[in-house]
């Protein structure tokens, strides 16, 4: 089984962002769309999730389960780490989400309210979030956006562990993550003029 994109279209009034898109993307297997700013690679992630619409083309064999992790982090300001997650989680063990916040640095203040977060604590609650959420495919529109080198380390070999055999669709503008995440499939994408 494969997840197959057909021909994608999409314009922005007379700006096309993607004009004849085609890619396979393995199931189980992590697949990373790397590009310029401005080419298109979120509004492809936004098709991809049903959040937007093509003007034209097909994509086939996306699973209904889905989780992801935005552009923005896309927390609840006032509520803290714990909260946020069992929020959009809530079959998920407080243990098991103690022991994440552990792994990624956010123990000590995981009951803090988030808007007290720096950048980078805000992106590991929001990819926690995300893997708790437990999809069968795992959309990441630059998930280790504003980590130090040891916390991307961290925080994409947790991603490893935690969606290994599951489908994982990851935008990025940084070689190195694509080595951090072990991607199997790397996408090209050109910006679109």
């Amino acid at each position: 089984m494969e997840i197959r994109i057909s021909g994608l279209q999409k314009s922005y009034g007379d700006h096309k962002v993607l004009d004849n898109f085609s890619a396979v993307l393995p199931v189980g297997k992590t697949a990373c769309i790397m590009g310029p700013s401005g080419c298109g690679k979120t509004t492809l992630l936004r098709i991809l999730m049903g959040l937007e619409k093509a003007d034209g083309g097909r994509v086939e064999g996306i699973p209904d389960k889905k989780s992801a992790v935005f552009q923005e982090d896309r927390l609840c300001d006032n509520l803290s780490a714990k909260t946020n997650i069992r929020l959009v989680c809530p079959k998920r063990s407080v243990d098991e989400i103690e022991e994440g916040l552990r792994t990624l640095g956010l123990y000590e203040c995981m009951d803090q309210p988030v808007r007290e977060y720096s950048g980078g604590m805000r992106r590991r609650a929001a990819v926690l979030r995300a893997l708790c959420a437990d999809g069968d495919i795992l959309f990441l529109d630059e998930p280790l956006k504003g980590l130090d080198d040891e916390m991307k380390e961290i925080t994409a070999g947790y991603i490893r562990i935690r969606a290994e055999g599951k489908t994982v669709v990851c935008v990025t503008h940084d070689r190195e993550d694509i080595d951090l995440l072990g991607a199997d499939q790397v996408i090209q994408m050109n910006y679109r003029k």
